[in-house]
């Protein structure tokens, strides 16, 4: 059973102006606080580059992954190094994950001080001072913590700290492949690490497998992989290896879930294992790297086939062109540290011009439109977007009844007038605790938002029957544009 998830301490949720993407504060506020000074991303009440988050898109996600997960049997421990966002993590333990999947002990700190109190580090400890923190952690009674093992020598390391203070740590052993990366790579290393093991007993509890499928890039070999994983668990439950039932087989990241949750599944393990699968980009979906893969889990399994969906991007990062050098090139006020490129360079979404027609436009996903890193500006480089003109209008907006009020349609979506408010306060609540929610992967394309409305006294946003432009819902006395008719365009 999955415990109550303890809210988050109030002495982590205040805004601090030193935060990016916000507007002007001359001092810390509450989420309540700035929700109510009314701020409006497209009438620049924020500073840019600002990562906006769809609340709808989120929940979305969320209940498509849950009904996956369920439809195997399988339990979700999603990532949370992908975002670092406590108010994510609370979001997804509601909706029923069995835990949080992080990456390093200081993660774990963070998650467990957020209220997180189920945590599978999907890494070695390794450390003095981390396994100092684990300690720490340990001593909370109601704080559940995993590690992954693959070397005797590591083993011991553990073992003798871990007894030195008179506690126990679980730990469950990793498989890995020829030119991977950490994990097992054979049976003579099994065994080896299997006997300082059961030297530690005392202070070191075995609890279950655990793989990463996504070092291989085929679906045989992972496959392979896979069944290796399943046949290690059964050797090792026949044995009584484990300490605790039921035992742990976990894998999983964003790209093969679909079949380590069909391998695992088919395992026939029943009570006696408790399947647990890690992917953590689904949550906003980084169309970027991952439109392939969800392309193939959408055409080839069936259990998502079932489903007639998929999961929906639901992060844009709004940035401005702040220079049009040539006819066909545009400079776009986004860098390396806003937007990642390691899978990919980011893509325009949408483009909207502030004081003009209030007309946002969805650039063409298959035209040559393309961001280009500028190497002229060196490390602070910028995003150089070429052939800017490439794109095309979206429908005329349109008022569309609500009993909660009035709405947005674009191209078919529905957006809630103040998704922008309330989503960019989230991500700013994160911003204290990981500097920024990062925003790797982030490539894509997509509109601003769908779902109902969270009703609001004040929504951010509000359409005016006779036109098509976007208004302040406050009357409020108008103002200069700090830049001339700037230009903001959106990426993932």
């Amino acid at each position: 059973m999955n415990q109550p998830v303890p809210p988050i301490p109030s002495a982590l949720s205040s805004i601090s102006p030193l935060n990016k993407g916000l507007g002007l504060l001359h001092e810390a506020q509450s989420p309540q606080q700035i929700a109510a000074l009314g701020w409006n991303l497209l009438f620049e009440d924020l500073t840019l580059p600002c990562a906006v988050l769809y609340k709808e898109k989120l929940h979305h996600n969320l209940a498509w992954m849950r009904e996956f997960m369920r439809a195997y049997g399988i339990q979700l421990a999603p990532h949370g190094k992908t975002t670092m966002a406590p108010r994510l993590f609370q979001m997804q333990l509601e909706a029923g994950a069995w835990g949080i999947t992080l990456a390093t002990a200081h993660q774990s700190f963070v998650a467990w001080q957020h209220g997180v109190r189920r945590v599978l580090m999907a890494n070695q400890l390794i450390g003095r001072q981390n396994m100092a923190v684990i300690s720490h952690l340990l001593s909370d009674p109601g704080f559940t913590y995993y590690c992954l093992v693959d070397s005797p020598q590591q083993v011991n390391q553990l073992g003798a700290f871990f007894a030195a203070r008179n506690q126990r740590l679980n730990v469950l052993l990793e498989l890995g492949v020829m030119g991977g990366r950490a994990g097992i790579r054979n049976d003579q290393q099994l065994q080896a690490v299997l006997a300082a093991l059961a030297q530690w007993s005392q202070s070191i509890e075995l609890c279950g497998v655990e793989v990463y499928e996504g070092v291989l890039d085929d679906e045989p070999s992972i496959r392979a992989f896979l069944e290796r994983a399943v046949h290690v668990m059964r050797t090792l439950l026949a044995e009584g290896r484990f300490h605790h039932s039921p035992a742990i087989l976990s894998g999983a990241g964003s790209a093969w879930y679909d079949v380590v949750a069909e391998i695992f599944s088919a395992a026939g393990f029943g009570p006696a294992v408790e399947l647990i699968l890690r992917p953590g980009c689904y949550l906003t979906h980084d169309v970027g790297a991952y439109r392939k893969a969800q392309a193939r889990i959408l055409a080839d399994n069936p259990i998502a086939r079932r489903m007639h969906s998929g999961l929906e991007p639901a992060l844009h990062i709004w940035a401005y062109v702040q220079s049009i050098p040539e006819a066909e090139r545009a400079i776009v006020a986004l860098g390396k540290r806003d937007a990642a490129f390691d899978s990919g360079l980011p893509t325009p979404a949408l483009h909207y011009r502030p004081g003009a027609s209030g007309q946002l436009v969805a650039h063409q996903n298959d035209g040559p439109a393309r961001l280009h890193a500028d190497r002229s500006q060196g490390r602070h480089s910028r995003w150089r977007h070429d052939r800017l003109r490439h794109s095309a209008p979206l429908p005329h907006l349109r008022q569309v009844a609500h009993p909660a009020g009035a709405r947005l349609n674009i191209s078919g979506c529905r957006c809630s007038p103040d998704v922008l408010l309330e989503l960019t306060v989230i991500l700013s609540e994160a911003d204290r605790v990981s500097c920024g929610l990062r925003s790797r992967r982030t490539c894509g394309s997509g509109f601003l938002a769908a779902g109902p409305p969270t009703p609001k006294p004040q929504p951010a946003l509000q359409l005016r029957p006779s036109s098509s432009a976007l208004h302040p819902a406050e009357s409020r006395p108008p103002r200069a544009h700090c830049l001339p008719p700037a230009q903001a365009a959106t990426h993932r």
